[in-house]
């Protein structure tokens, strides 16, 4: 018999990696490729199947008690498998939704997009997320092929195809110790090539200092071994400031007409809204990860052998969804806070962020903090104030946006304070402040 909450978990969000960690480049960060360590006997044989295709289309729908049914495409690289494979998912998806609606999202690097590609994701109303971190000198700095060439040059090559056919496409950008020093300039940069939705991860990997019997050197928080946190990886303090410099860059010019997934479910949680994130949801553990195989584990920063749930070829995904494994795993994010999270102001909006990163130590010594709670907390406590205006908007039946209006008539009326109107203005335009900015 079901325990309570298991009748209470009535969808589950999976991402499929068809490619299983089999990418055409070679980011300097990346924590999937070394997964091929797990599946060395699949080097030659790297492809989903048609068959394992079938059952997680068939099982995916099976899985959801809503109207809507959502699957999301990633790697590795998931256009190595090739344009017919996805055309194969689709006619799979239409034959056994029934009354269904489904959503297809990809993720892809975009370097092989072309006519063909972008003409069926248009065709099928996918929502395409390039994986770019700014402009070429910062892109390029991690993001390169198996040369070590850039990479910058074809993703925005492929971008130029999406935008020909119109396709609908945000951007995910990993907040690195490079590009985190220029936010602003990462910020421009992605919404002048057209993104409207800003996807930002901040990045943090530890090390072991040996390589663990299953191959692996990028290790999960319960590691019990001597590890480091890579070079690579963004500082809280760093990731903090990062955050806050766009925020300040977009409340004052972009509210309503550029989404950055970090202020929408913030904005949410003030509003008594859940996250929009998983990392700041109460509980998780029913966003998985779905290799090539058919393995499922128990989401894509956990492919780690004691986190797979099982194989879908021999349980469904509903009941893999329902187990105390998947349970366990989603309700430890909640039981394991530490005292310092459980007082926290903020608690109602981070929750503990993700159990991945929770490896620190809090200001009392207790274990199981997350790295990123200096960062995070110096956001929360920054962008407070706007969160608040910002609800009081949209408890009024007003649009976020007015909130620009509002910003800037407070400014004017600060600078009058300090200017008087009759006195030049300090823009440097020689005309009196109250014939020019006043």
């Amino acid at each position: 018999m079901p325990n309570p909450t298991q009748q209470q978990v009535s969808h589950c969000h999976v991402m499929a990696k068809p490619s299983s960690s089999v990418c055409n480049i070679d980011c300097t960060y990346c924590f999937y490729l070394e997964k091929e360590n797990l599946y060395p006997e699949r080097k030659h044989n790297w492809k989903m199947s048609e068959e394992t295709l079938e059952l997680y289309i068939k099982q995916q729908i099976e899985a959801q008690d809503s109207d809507i049914v959502d699957f999301a495409w990633q790697g590795g690289e998931p256009t190595l498998m090739g344009l017919d494979f996805f055309k194969k998912a689709v006619a799979i998806q239409k034959q056994y939704k029934k009354h269904r609606h489904i959503n297809n999202a990809f993720q892809t690097n975009a370097i092989l997009l072309n006519d063909e590609w972008c003409e069926f994701f248009k065709r099928e109303d996918f929502l395409v997320g390039v994986s770019i971190d700014g402009p070429a000198e910062l892109h390029d700095a991690y993001r390169v092929n198996r040369a070590g060439r850039p990479t910058h040059d074809k993703v925005m090559a492929g971008i130029a195809f999406l935008k020909k056919y119109k396709v609908e496409f945000n951007t995910l950008t990993v907040v690195n110790d490079q590009n985190a020093k220029y936010p602003e300039k990462v910020y421009d940069f992605l919404v002048g090539i057209g993104s409207k939705h800003l996807q930002f991860i901040p990045l943090v990997e530890r090390q072991s200092a040996e390589i663990t019997a299953d191959g692996l050197q990028l290790i999960d928080p319960d590691f019990g071994h001597q590890a480091s946190v890579t070079p690579w990886s963004v500082s809280p303090q760093h990731y903090g400031n990062f955050l806050n410099r766009i925020f300040d860059h977009w409340i004052t010019k972009d509210v309503g007409r550029i989404y950055v997934n970090m202020f929408d479910t913030t904005l949410a949680t003030w509003c008594g809204q859940p996250a929009g994130l998983c990392i700041f949801s109460p509980t998780c553990g029913h966003a998985f990860a779905l290799e090539s195989n058919g393995d499922l584990y128990n989401c894509d920063h956990y492919v780690y052998p004691e986190h797979r749930l099982g194989n879908i070829h021999s349980q469904s995904i509903r009941e893999l969804n329902l187990s105390d494994q998947a349970n366990t795993f989603g309700l430890n994010k909640r039981d394991k806070l530490t005292t310092q999270c459980q007082q926290c102001d903020f608690r109602f909006a981070c929750h503990g962020g993700c159990p991945k990163h929770r490896f620190h130590t809090s200001k009392t010594g207790q274990p199981g903090h997350n790295y990123f709670c200096e960062g995070y907390e110096a956001y929360f406590k920054h962008t407070a104030p706007y969160m608040q205006m910002m609800r009081d908007l949209i408890m009024h039946g007003r649009p976020v946006s007015e909130i620009m209006l509002h910003l800037h008539r407070q400014r004017s009326e600060i600078q009058q304070q300090a200017v008087g109107r009759n006195a030049p203005c300090p823009c440097g335009s020689g005309k009196k402040y109250k014939r020019c900015c006043g």
